[in-house]
């Protein structure tokens, strides 16, 4: 599918922010020879490698939009793209640092408190500190509202308890943000939430894990068994929980991996075309598919191009996250029929039917991860019904 553009303008990107592409290429060609990038599918879910992460913070390529007070580049969310686009498109392993650079630092900066903020933007710009997502429950998915997690007021701060569930990263990073229920007075589902920053550490945290379908430790459970936190745990102010989780899910749904997760899937398909006989029509199913991802692209960019701008983009980044998602799992399927392949588990890691074997395995999860698509359709539709 590909949307009209009438009255829309493509985002160009500046000289300088393309010159900063192709040093991220000529990083990653050092990379890819040295064996850290081998190209694979999901690899901002799967590719936990801190070592990775460090060296690209070096170069400035951890919280880039972060301010340079705070430790970070001081660049906008247009160079952010370019970088975690080519890292996306190469299927580096950026999941350790994925959610801190992508939301949890953003959100910090916007809404923590400036001791908060020096103690852990500046570690997140460096590759050291590592965040994952606390937000959705068993019967609170995309449907956040229905949270059962509580925090409950203390003599010296808060007692959360509960549980979330598809946390990510959870039994390896240092912290989450906790998405938790304040207050129940309200017969507004979406008053009284407030979220907290958690160590991931803490002795009454149970990390359970959650397998996909491949064996993979990816997700978990995560059980808040009475955690105890101080008062400078909360983040923001109690009972702005909603508003604040609603501009992370604009940074979390709307970015090049909801569109990018199978690309490596694309690139192994075009080289494996290269070295037999292409014939016109997989020349052409080839084709359609780059339009269409060219097509998400660009409304991707846009939704950059607003976030540097400081505009809202919350219908626009639904709108990504829907097309694009859809599009991941279409393009497994395009390839198996492009290049008809037994898809192997048991095989030469990075070989093509090993990574077809990947996505497969992996698609499932595409258009349930960051809010099932149902539910952002009604998100575009109310925004659309609000803007007409």
């Amino acid at each position: 599918m590909i949307l009209p553009t009438t009255g829309a303008r493509a985002v160009q990107l500046r000289p300088e922010t393309q010159r900063l592409r192709r040093e991220v290429r000529d990083f990653l060609a050092e990379e890819r020879a040295a064996g850290t990038v081998m190209g694979r599918p999901d690899s901002w879910l799967t590719g936990w490698d801190p070592g990775f992460t460090r060296r690209l913070a070096e170069r400035g390529w951890v919280g880039m939009a972060l301010p340079k007070e705070y430790g970070g580049g001081g660049r906008g969310n247009l160079e952010r793209y370019v970088v975690i686009e080519e890292l996306l498109a190469a299927g580096a392993p950026v999941s350790a640092h994925w959610v801190a650079d992508r939301q949890a630092g953003p959100s910090i900066l916007r809404h923590g408190t400036e001791e908060q903020r020096r103690r852990f933007l500046p570690r997140i710009a460096a590759g050291q500190c590592f965040f994952s997502i606390g937000m959705s429950e068993q019967h609170a998915g995309s449907d956040l509202a229905a949270v059962r997690t509580r925090a409950e007021r203390t003599d010296n701060g808060w007692r959360l308890t509960g549980t979330k569930t598809w946390t990510g990263g959870a039994h390896l990073n240092d912290y989450a943000i906790v998405l938790a229920r304040t207050d129940d007075e309200s017969g507004d589902r979406h008053a009284g939430l407030s979220q907290f920053i958690v160590g991931l550490r803490d002795p009454r945290v149970r990390i359970e894990p959650i397998r996909l379908l491949s064996g993979e430790h990816t997700f978990n459970y995560f059980h808040l068994e009475g955690v105890e936190l101080g008062a400078d745990a909360l983040l923001g102010r109690p009972g702005d929980g909603w508003r604040q989780v609603t501009g992370e899910l604009a940074l979390e749904r709307s970015g090049p991996e909801r569109f990018l997760s199978t690309v490596p899937l694309l690139t192994a398909l075009v080289e494996q075309l290269r070295r037999g006989a292409c014939t016109p029509e997989q020349h052409t199913r080839v084709g359609r598919l780059t339009a269409r991802l060219s097509s998400i692209r660009q409304l991707s960019l846009g939704v950059a191009a607003a976030l540097e701008a400081g505009r809202p983009a919350d219908v626009q980044a639904a709108l990504v996250k829907d097309l694009g998602t859809r599009f991941e799992g279409e393009l497994v399927n395009e390839v198996r029929e492009i290049l008809p392949t037994t898809a192997r588990t048991d095989t030469t890691k990075g070989s093509y039917p090993e990574l077809l074997a990947t996505a497969i395995l992996h698609s499932p999860g595409y258009t349930l991860r960051g809010g099932t698509n149902e539910i952002l359709r009604g998100i575009i539709t109310r925004g659309l019904e609000l803007s007409s």
